[in-house]
C-alpha cells in the first residue's frame, strides 16, 4: 500500500467513515499478492507494481471464470478490464456487474476507469475500417486507463490528402497508436508529421503476401521514422497500454509517487 493510500485511509478512520474493522480489512488486502479464482493465480498486487490493474485476457477463459475475475478485480481496485472478449463472456459479467460496458467492435469489457488523468490525450490512427476492431480495442484500452482518447478512422496512404486533412485532430498527442495492415507503411508516414512517441500496430488485414500480418509488421520494424515503435500483430491492446503509460505518466501528479 502506497503511503498517500495508507494515509487516506487513516483519514477515513479518525472521520468515522469507516470502522476498525474494515480498516484492518483493507491493510490485509494490501498485502494479498494473489488471489485464487476459477484456477487463475489474479494478480491484485499489479497496481501497486506497476500502475495499474491487471487486465483480463478472456479469450479460452470460460464466462464464469471471466465474471468471477471481474468481481476480484472490482472488489480489489474498484476497476477492471478484459479483452478479446465474446458475447458470452460479456453476459455473464453484465449478470454480476450491470455497469459494465461491453465494446462490441473492440471486443473489451470495462468496469470503470482508472483515475483520470488531467491533459494525458493518445490518438489512435487507422489506415482502413477494416482495421478499426485493432484500433478499437487501443481506443478502449487508453481511454480505461483514464485518458482522453480520439479516434481517426480510414486515413491510408492510398488517399495522402486524408491524414493531412485530420493532422489537426493528431497533433498535440502526448502518444499516437498508428494502426495499418496491408503493407503498413501508415505509421512512418504519421511519425513524420509528429514530436511524439508512435506506437506502430500492424494488422491481419489483406492480401496473401501480406502473409497474416508479417509483411506490415517487418515494413513497421524497418520504418526510417525515429519516433515508431512497433507492437506484435493485431496488438490493439499492447499498442493502447503503451500509449496510456506514457500519456499518463506525462501528466502524473508527484505526489501519486
Amino acid at each position: 500500500m502506497k503511503s498517500s493510500d495508507l494515509e487516506a485511509l487513516l483519514s477515513r478512520l479518525t472521520s468515522g467513515e469507516i470502522d476498525v474493522a474494515a480498516t484492518r480489512q483493507a491493510i490485509e488486502q494490501s498485502y494479498e499478492k494473489t488471489h485464487a479464482v476459477h484456477g487463475a493465480a489474479v494478480d491484485v498486487d499489479r497496481a501497486t507494481r506497476c500502475g495499474f490493474p491487471e487486465v483480463v485476457y478472456c479469450e479460452g477463459k470460460t464466462p464464469e471464470a471471466v465474471a468471477a475475475i471481474f468481481e476480484t478485480l472490482l472488489q480489489h481496485h474498484g476497476t477492471a478490464f478484459g479483452t478479446r472478449a465474446t458475447d458470452e463472456h460479456a453476459a455473464a459479467v453484465l449478470s454480476r456487474i450491470p455497469g459494465a460496458v461491453h465494446a462490441r467492435v473492440a471486443r473489451t469489457i470495462r468496469v470503470e476507469t482508472c483515475p483520470v488523468r488531467s491533459g494525458a490525450r493518445v490518438c489512435v490512427v487507422s489506415a482502413g475500417t477494416s482495421d478499426r476492431p485493432v484500433a478499437e480495442e487501443a481506443v478502449e484500452t487508453a481511454r480505461w486507463m483514464g485518458c482522453d482518447v480520439e479516434l481517426v478512422v480510414d486515413v491510408g496512404v492510398a488517399g495522402p490528402h486524408r491524414l493531412l486533412e485530420q493532422m489537426g485532430r493528431i497533433a498535440g498527442a502526448d502518444a499516437v497508436v498508428v494502426v495499418a495492415g496491408m503493407e503498413g507503411a501508415l505509421p512512418s508516414v504519421v511519425g513524420g508529421w509528429l514530436d511524439c512517441p508512435v506506437i506502430a500496430v500492424p494488422t491481419s488485414v489483406g492480401y496473401g503476401a501480406q502473409l497474416s500480418g508479417l509483411a506490415p509488421l517487418l515494413g513497421m520494424l524497418n520504418s526510417c521514422a525515429a519516433n515508431v515503435t512497433v507492437v506484435n500483430v493485431d496488438g490493439g491492446f499492447k499498442g493502447g497500454y503503451v500509449a496510456g503509460l506514457i500519456a499518463t505518466r506525462a501528466h502524473r501528479d508527484p505526489a501519486d509517487d
